[in-house]
């Protein structure tokens, strides 16, 4: 097996059994929504925050498989971090979707699957979109904001 035929079953395993995907959270801090216009990818995204750490980071929405599948594999990549770490991750994730080499390899997870999609730049924006919505939480919560939703299209 090639790395390549590993990195889509990756993918499709988290597409087909999503980790961290639910309508809700439990004394949530924050509440983001994010789409994506061009291909119709929605996606809610709910973070709790305890001592400046992910506690918790949930998910729910509709949209093709790389989106969702990216989603599910940013919430176990990031859960439990501390917020600045986070914020680095997903950076470092937005950089190799844009096909710079990952600078944290290891702490991307799953993640690492998707080193691939940036040669398909239509599909930059679906892997992007939890990622993206991950970093409106945390820059939410750092505004002071509670059960705050924001929208936002890609």
């Amino acid at each position: 097996m090639s790395m390549d035929d590993l990195y889509q079953e990756i993918i499709l395993d988290h597409y087909r059994k999503p980790h961290n995907r639910a309508p809700s959270l439990d004394g949530e801090a924050v509440h983001v929504h994010h789409s994506n216009p061009l291909c119709g990818d929605e996606m809610d995204l709910r973070i709790r925050v305890a001592d400046g750490h992910l506690d918790a980071v949930v998910f729910d929405g509709e949209g093709c498989s790389i989106s969702q599948a990216s989603a599910s594999a940013m919430t176990d990549a990031t859960t439990g971090r501390e917020l600045k770490d986070a914020l680095d991750l997903a950076e470092d994730f937005r950089l190799m979707m844009h096909g710079e080499g990952p600078s944290r390899p290891d702490d991307l997870g799953d993640g690492i699957a998707f080193t691939g999609v940036a040669q398909f730049p239509v599909r930059v924006k679906c892997a992007l979109l939890g990622w993206m919505a991950l970093k409106d939480a945390i820059e939410t919560h750092e505004r002071g904001a509670n059960a705050h939703t924001v929208t936002h299209e890609e």
